[in-house]
């Protein structure tokens, strides 16, 4: 099918921004250039999916700074050649010193937001939650990887050390977050030179970071967890008020965990459990949507639109209802994923009219600032993870001697006792990370993810449609224009045109359009042939990069004439 083929038939044109890479040996897609080409550089040393991944994470912490740091959280799905599906999971969780009371919330404030006064779990260091990201990316490589931790890193420290071009994007997000930035010393002196945040164009250079790089590099992840990156870590939190402290370092386990598996028109649909709410609410969404005609209804129409904005708030209700770590929370995943739950939930939908929702389950957030990878070798290792400090710039500061910026991951949690969400120690993080593959008969065809919050699994949930239903090329399945709500405000993108909103209004959604609908998504297809495609969308500096050649033919040489 082509794009003026699709277009058609949806009613909602929209031109590609990006172009596909396509390749045989390997492909690294993230959302930075330089990213990517760290990965690439671990494939063409003939290192595996899992090498190059794990480049790319700690390329991000460098040339992303604002989105993955080693102080942060990661979801991370890795594919097997021997077909196992592994989700890895190093997502933060309250230090041993947490308490339920911890924080006071703001007063009148509505049960969904959970900024505390001050913005105390938001801003500074007690927002910050002890690290799985290291520990995850360090476990994978020794797990499923072939090259050292030394090798993998050498792209990051070389960024780190020699700098790297601000692009237009990072220099926006830094003004975004300026106001809070410029009550740091580090941050200001490292990201608002002269009081102004760095200019597109300019170099950033992050010594102190190459350093704390240089260090892990040596030694390992020990030296965070543990070692003297860990004390000056541990020293700067007490005298600041912190309650991360060394015991939380040392004391962090990473946890592989059983992917969920939904079946959807003959595809099967893999994705994160819990502590992760983004495969159990797809695996939901996906039963009560495969009982419609999609493809029929048509990509971007006011039937399609409304359609997914109640199944969306029937997700949320559910997903606010019962979702957490489940070694704290009963997460009830088998009713959530149930055709039979699905076609209770179905029968309440009103094509004609927008409804508010509530749990249709008994009762038992998180940021928008995120990144995302996907990386395959061509051997059958597919690695798909998405990692985090949270908010833009985290906690917003920088840690003096590490040179590293730590998550706010406080804020996700209920400042209220007694609640789901509510703060308790060793408790991890919920989340809407969607680092999600399809399979037909057993193979790999699809693997993406990307940022955005809790607008993460809904957008997942849109290019899965996209990719099935619409049949579109997974460069239009990325960059399309996408929905979200949770009620009572649908958010769309501008890409949706005028008459659309017109008739979505008419059917009784509150509109609110929006440049974005969360981050910038990247994935790859793994074709029949062997070949794959990879693509990056609009929404973030995003670029894949492919391998499509590889060694000479055997038994060729050169003949020197003569």
């Amino acid at each position: 099918m082509t794009t003026s083929d699709w277009r058609s038939r949806a009613g909602t044109p929209f031109a590609c921004e990006k172009h596909p890479a396509s390749g045989r040996n390997g492909m690294v897609v993230s959302n930075h250039p330089l990213a990517s080409a760290a990965g690439a550089e671990m494939l063409a040393a003939g290192g595996n999916a899992v090498d190059a991944a794990v480049a790319t994470q700690f390329a991000l912490t460098v040339v992303e700074p604002m989105m993955v740091g080693l102080i942060g959280g990661t979801t991370c799905h890795i594919r097997l050649p021997d077909g196992r599906h592994v989700v890895i999971d190093g997502m933060s969780a309250v230090p041993l010193a947490g308490r339920a009371d911890m924080f006071k919330p703001l007063p009148g404030a509505a049960p969904e937001v959970f900024t505390a006064e001050g913005r105390v779990n938001e801003v500074g260091p007690q927002a910050v939650a002890t690290p799985g990201s290291l520990l995850a990316w360090t476990h994978a490589l020794r797990a499923y990887g072939t090259m050292s931790l030394a090798d993998v890193m050498q792209p990051a420290i070389r960024h780190a050390r020699r700098g790297f071009t601000v692009t237009p994007y990072l220099s926006d997000c830094i003004e975004s977050a300026a106001t809070d930035l410029a009550k740091d010393r580090l941050a200001t002196a490292r990201l608002l030179p002269e009081g102004t945040p760095l200019k597109a164009g300019s170099r950033l250079v992050q010594g102190d970071y190459a350093e704390s790089l240089e260090l892990i590099a040596k030694d390992g992840e020990g030296a965070l967890h543990g070692g003297p990156l860990g004390a000056l870590l541990d020293e700067f939190m007490r005298k600041a008020g912190g309650t991360l402290a060394m015991a939380d370092l040392t004391g962090y386990r990473v946890k592989e965990r059983e992917p969920i598996r939904a079946r959807y028109r003959g595809w099967e649909i893999v994705g994160p459990p819990p502590p992760a709410a983004s495969g159990v609410h797809i695996a939901q969404m996906l039963n009560i949507l495969e009982a419609y005609d999609i493809g029929a209804m048509g990509f971007g129409t006011v039937d399609t639109l409304h359609l997914l904005a109640e199944v969306l708030k029937i997700a949320f209700a559910d997903r606010a209802a019962a979702s957490g770590d489940p070694a704290f929370v009963d997460v009830p995943v088998d009713l959530l994923t149930s055709r039979a739950y699905a076609d209770k939930r179905r029968a309440l939908i009103d094509m004609k009219n927008a409804q508010a929702w509530s749990p249709g389950i008994p009762a038992g957030r998180e940021g928008a600032d995120t990144t995302h990878l996907t990386v395959a070798d061509g051997r059958g290792t597919v690695v798909c993870t998405t990692q985090t400090i949270n908010s833009l710039f985290g906690a917003r500061f920088i840690v003096p001697g590490l040179g590293m910026i730590p998550n706010d991951y406080m804020s996700n949690f209920d400042p209220r006792p007694g609640r789901a969400l509510s703060i308790a120690p060793g408790k991890r993080v919920t989340t809407s990370m969607s680092p999600m593959m399809t399979l037909l008969e057993g193979s790999v065809v699809h693997a993406l993810g990307l940022p955005g919050g809790r607008k993460i699994f809904p957008s997942a949930l849109q290019a899965l449609l996209n990719l099935i239903d619409h049949g579109m090329s997974l460069q239009e399945a990325v960059e399309a224009p996408r929905i979200w709500t949770e009620g009572p405000l649908l958010e769309v993108e501008h890409g949706v045109p005028e008459p659309v909103r017109e008739g979505l209004r008419a059917r009784g959604h509150k509109l609110q359009v929006m440049p974005t609908v969360a981050g910038g998504m990247n994935g790859i297809q793994l074709h029949a042939d062997g070949t794959m495609t990879g693509a990056a969308c609009w929404r973030a500096d995003g670029m894949a990069v492919a391998s499509g050649g590889g060694l000479a033919r055997p038994g060729v040489r050169f003949v020197l004439p003569g």
